[in-house]
């Protein structure tokens, strides 16, 4: 056994350091590795969660029920933020429509998550219109319960995305056979 280690650490020595310390890993296998979301999706982010804490602080059950729906909103909008795309048409750019009627064509598997808020929107407005009893405190309670789950799942689905890295084009590959340098050693 310690002969076969020997024998692979001066197969090494002989032909330098493991690709991966010298330059990008084109002869390896793809490993999934994390991809972050753009700047404007982070800080949403952490708008939302800034908007969640402060949520769970405040008092009256109608200003714990707006704070935690806006922080759900900021939540979409970093969604909308990192895979959204112009509307193709003048027609269509011109006709305003919610994040939550947005949110499942961008993202199908935030509809239901979508859907949930979006049947919240009109008792947030009369919440933060001041208007007594537009919240009652387990229903701030539970939309703060929601909101952390979605805003835990979205961090989750932008900022620790997996992705595949983009195979490289090497005009020095051989077609025949794979590099010289992703060959195992002798076990031996």
């Amino acid at each position: 056994m310690a002969s076969s280690h020997a024998a692979a650490a001066r197969r090494r020595r002989a032909t330098g350091p493991a690709p991966s310390l010298t330059g990008p890993a084109g002869d390896v296998h793809p490993v999934l590795r994390r991809a972050t979301a753009p700047p404007a999706a982070l800080d949403l982010l952490a708008q939302a969660r800034a908007g969640l804490d402060e949520a769970t602080v405040l008092e009256t059950p109608n200003e714990r029920y707006a704070t935690a729906h806006l922080a759900a909103l900021r939540v979409a909008a970093a969604v909308l933020a990192a895979r959204g795309r112009p509307e193709p048409t003048p027609r269509r750019r011109a006709r305003i429509r919610s994040a939550w009627e947005v949110l499942p064509e961008i993202a199908p598997e935030l509809a239901e998550w979508s859907a949930l808020f979006a049947s919240g929107a009109e008792r947030r407005a009369r919440a933060e219109a001041g208007i007594r009893g537009a919240a009652g405190r387990r229903d701030a309670d539970d939309l703060i319960r929601d909101v952390a789950m979605f805003l835990r799942l979205v961090e989750r689905m932008l900022v620790l995305q997996p992705v595949l890295p983009q195979p490289r084009q090497d005009a020095e590959a051989d077609p025949a056979g794979p590099p010289r340098s992703a060959e195992m050693p002798d076990a031996g």
